[in-house]
């Protein structure tokens, strides 16, 4: 099908994936895939609920990709199960497919093929093919109908990957680094246009990225993948409120930072103790700083002070 052609441990609560009404989009339970021997993703459980941005966040190496793959049915499971619309995704085909967008890191197809012709034969296979927004983008994002895929910058064939996603107006929309090739202005118009289809009702993008800024445009739920699995997910807006970088700091130093409630990690720089807490006591912490004749500083992160500190 063409939509698929391409492809330190936190806190119990937080590990927990937000409660929802609804069936979520994507249900993912117990999923493994090793390669030669080396497992990847390590028991996933994971639910995607309808009608949200979720940031899919990982180091290089974490299993981003292959998680994505997995989930389209690009890349065969070696245990656990994967549903998308309720339904088990043996493998990539069926009415559903009509529903799901991708754009995969790279976009390499057809290089003897014109952009028009590639989207024309392309748009045969949907459903729901929108021909306006085709034109506009085409000519929004300066891409000639009659050049062939193969002249196009990698810049140009993001774009028009983008655009292949796009078009059919899907429920669904898996974006893997889908701006890792574009210059800042392509990224604004790409945003633009991500954000006008989560303006429908019902529409789910799953985005990986490490443009935290982009993430935060989009009010994105953070996923957080690391060491084979999905540590939390995250309101945006919920990390902001509940996370802090808690720092002390005192003449003589710290040999090790002290232990508080709500902590996930703590480095020793200096002579500052840096302490990244859940939900802190701000009565306990100048209590503490008060004791251990240090200065007390409490600083909200960044999501990208985040993804490094937890990633």
């Amino acid at each position: 099908m063409p939509v698929l052609d391409q492809e330190s441990t936190l806190a119990t609560d937080l590990a927990r994936p937000p409660s929802t009404d609804t069936a979520p989009v994507v249900r993912v339970r117990a999923l493994r895939k090793s390669f030669k021997k080396r497992e990847v993703l390590c028991g996933i459980d994971w639910d995607v609920p309808a009608g949200r941005v979720i940031g899919l966040l990982g180091r290089n190496g974490a299993g981003k990709t292959t998680l994505l793959r997995c989930l389209l049915g690009l890349s065969p499971i070696d245990g656990g199960n994967v549903e998308l619309f309720g339904e088990p995704m043996t493998e990539p085909g069926g009415e559903r497919m009509h529903r799901i967008g991708f754009v995969p890191q790279t976009f390499d197809l057809f290089p003897w093929m014109k952009v028009r012709a590639y989207l024309d034969f392309t748009a045969a296979f949907y459903a729901n093919w929108n021909h306006a927004l085709t034109d506009r983008l085409l000519a929004d994002w300066q891409l000639d109908p009659k050049q062939k895929i193969g002249e196009l910058s990698q810049g140009q064939r993001q774009k028009l990957a983008i655009v292949r996603a796009i078009a059919p107006e899907p429920d669904l929309l898996v974006l893997d680094e889908p701006v890792a090739s574009l210059d800042p202005q392509a990224r604004r118009a790409f945003m633009g246009e991500l954000l006008e289809l989560m303006r429908q009702p019902g529409k789910t993008v799953i985005f990986s990225t490490h443009i935290t800024a982009d993430l935060e445009r989009a009010e994105a739920d953070i996923t957080l993948l690391r060491d084979g699995a999905i540590q939390f997910t995250r309101p945006l807006a919920e990390l902001r409120q509940r996370m802090r970088r808690v720092v002390l700091s005192r003449p003589g130093g710290w040999t090790e930072a002290p232990v508080v409630a709500g902590l996930l990690k703590a480095t020793v720089k200096g002579g500052e103790a840096q302490l990244l807490v859940e939900d802190p006591s701000v009565e306990s912490l100048h209590a503490l700083a008060e004791r251990e004749g240090a200065e007390l500083r409490i600083e909200t992160p960044t999501l990208e002070d985040l993804f490094v500190e937890l990633a």
